[in-house]
């Protein structure tokens, strides 16, 4: 079916079926609903050259990806990206994958803004002083940042958890348990979001008086290989300078902490207290671990959904968004914290 027939089947002007497909606020929403209702049944998929010609819309979002051998593939990055492909295919939209060099992203990201391939870019995984801001402000295109910057001027439109609250109140929560050694595993240290947790651990542990042990402390990329190694680490210290509480920015991480805790005869929960930050990702539950995990949660893939939600309605003018979103983390208690044991 064409959009001529699918005009005719409808009664209206094919002009009307083609501005209500795009969004146009003037198209009422009975008349919108109707015509997207024809389109589900009728399986019409609009050709996409001749609504470009139309819209002057590529109906695409950007995103330059950084590649370099050695590199895994991240179940978070995944999660967020199935967010992301959910919303976009429920507005026909498509998003563009554009590989760079890790020292070229800005340059990638300004060839692809002139390519006219996309109507608008987002970027994740934020550093701190993130150079990628001020090319992204400098375009005429919308953008949108998942993530935010430390040290970076807040004059840009983002969508972000608070993790520094969010790791804040999992230390108060072990401290009022009686914890006194801490322990952190956390992300690559010059992303945003380690920054902000180990801040927040901080500004916890300074109240009381104490301090995060480096030797407590690992900045790796997030894999259970990488937990397990940590942990593995840490659990060698002398029995009355070993951590008995300790924040995993990840679930995945915690999952090879755990193995090394449960190696070392160790019981989660009693022996040690572990609090794991929670992307909601698909195959890896923290109520399924044998010890049910205690977790700040935040979903990946809901953040996926409200990114492209945001920047499709910028592209078609249909809605109005707060540009910056701080999302509240959910504390979640299970039984994987527990009182500190006795010395």
């Amino acid at each position: 079916m064409n959009l001529k027939q699918l005009s005719q089947m409808l009664g209206l002007s094919q002009t009307t079926v083609s501005r209500a497909l795009n969004g146009y606020p003037e198209v009422n929403h009975e008349t919108r609903e109707r015509v997207l209702k024809a389109v589900r049944e009728t399986g019409y998929r609009p050709n996409k050259a001749a609504q470009r010609l139309a819209t002057g819309k590529a109906g695409s979002i950007g995103l330059v990806m950084p590649t370099s051998s050695g590199n895994s593939s991240d179940a978070h990055f995944s999660e967020f990206l199935t967010g992301l492909g959910e919303e976009a295919l429920r507005h026909d939209f498509h998003f563009v994958l554009t590989p760079a060099d890790p020292n070229d992203e800005v340059g990638a990201l300004r060839r692809l803004a002139a390519s006219g391939n996309v109507d608008a870019l987002f970027v994740n995984y934020m550093r701190g002083h993130d150079p990628r801001l001020e090319m992204l402000k400098s375009l005429s295109m919308p953008f949108l940042v998942h993530g935010r910057s430390i040290g970076s001027e807040p004059d840009y439109p983002f969508l972000d958890i608070d993790n520094e609250s969010a790791f804040y109140d999992a230390t108060k929560l072990l401290l009022q348990l009686g914890h006194r050694r801490f322990a952190l595993l956390n992300g690559p240290i010059y992303l945003d979001f380690a920054i902000r947790r180990k801040n927040g651990m901080d500004a916890a542990l300074s109240e009381r008086g104490l301090m995060l042990d480096e030797a407590c402390t690992s900045h790796t990329a997030m894999t259970d290989e990488q937990g397990l190694f940590a942990m593995e680490r840490i659990l060698q210290m002398e029995k009355d300078k070993r951590p008995t509480a300790v924040l995993c920015s990840s679930t995945v991480l915690a999952l090879g902490a755990v193995r090394a805790i449960n190696q070392a005869k160790l019981k989660l929960g009693e022996d040690i207290s572990m609090i794991a930050h929670d992307d909601v990702l698909t195959l890896l539950k923290p109520e399924n671990f044998t010890v049910p995990l205690t977790t700040t949660r935040s979903s990946l893939r809901a953040a996926g959904v409200r990114i492209a939600e945001r920047l499709i309605g910028e592209i078609k003018h249909t809605e109005t968004f707060p540009a910056q979103e701080l999302w509240k983390a959910e504390l979640i208690v299970r039984a994987s914290t527990g009182v500190a044991p006795a010395d």
